[in-house]
This record gives structure tokens, C-alpha cells and sequence, in this order.
């Protein structure tokens, strides 16, 4: 579709990695713990927007890139299949803490809330480079328009991860935090490393369309 494939891997993949904890996730639980629902549907709303941020700025970045030369496109698929590989190990080796640990921060209209949301996940430049290393492994090399079938894939991963956001922050507000214990968040943070590995391997593997 659009120049896609294995969009069922794409979704669950996706959905594992919206799963792990992050600054985004921490930021959602905090507002939902100290300040309710509305404010963690807000924060998570936030970081969806500036989530789409990233995807349409990578989308026309990878189209410039792979439009370059070669050697670009090498050296593109190498560094993010060095980032990939580079989480993975870094998820592995982690020490696990209970997801539930989160810190008091001051009360905030829900405006602001939406705002700090947005530019927390604007502004984390990493999030870009693991929309450029994660998604151009689901488009097909002969895809006649590689910036749509990324932005059609960003969209489904954002709607996916957004999903997952609101849930959370329904279960910050009303549980308190999502109490992951220790043992658990290690085995998760394993699993999901080893796939960011495998996916890196893949990653270098490609051949350019």
C-alpha cells in the first residue's frame, strides 16, 4: 500500500516501541498523576503534534537525501543502523526501575501542559533520527513516492503511539502510575532491545532502490 510493505510487522513493531518508557511517557504519567486526566490527554496530544513534527520534516529530509547520491544513502542507512543497533544494546544492558517512580511538578493550564508536551518531543533530536533509521525499512525501494509511503507509515505510527499515550495517562490519573516492577520492565527492556538489534542488522543489509 502506497509503496509499503509488511505493514502488520510495521504496526507491532511500532506499537513494542511506543511501549517503552521514555521521557515522552514519563512526562504523560507525571501531568496525569499530579494534575488528572484532562492534563495527561493534554501532554499526550502535545507530543502526538510535535511527533508529526518529526515525521514530516523527515519525510522531505530522507526524500532530499536519497535523491543526493549514493554515498548519502549509505551513509544514512549505516549511522541510523548504528543507532538502532546502539539502542538495543543500551536497552539490554539497563538497570530496570519501576515505571511507577514519578517526580511532583508544578500545576499548569492545560495549554501549557499541550505546549511542554509538544516541545519536549520537538526538541529531542533523537526522535528524528529514529523515524529516519526505523521507517524507511517498510517502503519499498521502487516506491514511486518515497515521502508519501513515509508519511503514510509516520501517520499509522504516531496514531498507534498516541493511542498508547492516552491509555496511559488514563491509567497514570486513576492507578496512580502504571506499576511495572523491576523484573518485568528488565525482560520487556531485553525483548525490545533485541528487536531494535535485529532491526539495525536490517537496516545495514538494504540495498538502495
Amino acid at each position: 500500500m502506497l509503496g509499503t510493505h509488511d505493514l502488520l510487522v510495521f504496526v507491532v513493531s511500532g506499537l513494542l516501541l511506543n511501549l517503552t518508557p521514555g521521557a515522552d511517557s514519563l512526562y504523560i504519567a507525571t501531568r496525569s498523576v499530579t494534575q488528572g486526566v484532562r492534563a495527561g490527554v493534554a501532554a499526550a496530544l502535545g507530543i502526538g503534534a510535535g511527533c508529526y513534527v518529526h515525521i514530516l520534516a523527515a519525510a522531505l529530509g530522507l526524500s532530499a537525501i536519497l535523491a543526493a547520491s549514493s554515498i548519502a544513502f549509505t551513509a544514512l542507512k549505516l549511522i541510523g543502523s548504528a543507532y538502532l543497533v546502539y539502542v538495543g544494546l543500551s536497552l539490554i544492558r539497563s538497570k530496570s526501575e519501576p515505571f511507577s517512580k514519578v517526580a511532583s511538578v508544578p500545576v499548569a493550564p492545560l495549554r501549557v501542559v499541550f505546549a511542554q508536551g509538544f516541545l519536549t518531543n520537538v526538541l529531542n533530536p533523537k526522535v528524528a533520527l529514529f523515524f529516519l533509521a526505523f521507517v524507511p525499512q517498510f517502503i519499498e525501494p521502487s516506491a514511486p513516492n518515497k515521502p508519501l509511503a513515509f508519511l503514510f507509515l509516520g501517520a499509522i505510527f504516531n496514531f498507534n503511539g498516541t493511542l498508547w499515550c492516552l491509555f496511559l495517562a488514563w491509567a497514570s490519573a486513576y492507578l496512580g502510575a502504571v506499576g511495572v516492577g523491576s523484573g518485568m520492565a528488565k525482560w520487556f527492556n531485553r525483548s525490545v532491545g533485541g528487536l531494535f538489534i535485529v532491526l539495525g542488522v536490517r537496516l545495514a543489509l538494504t540495498k538502495e532502490g
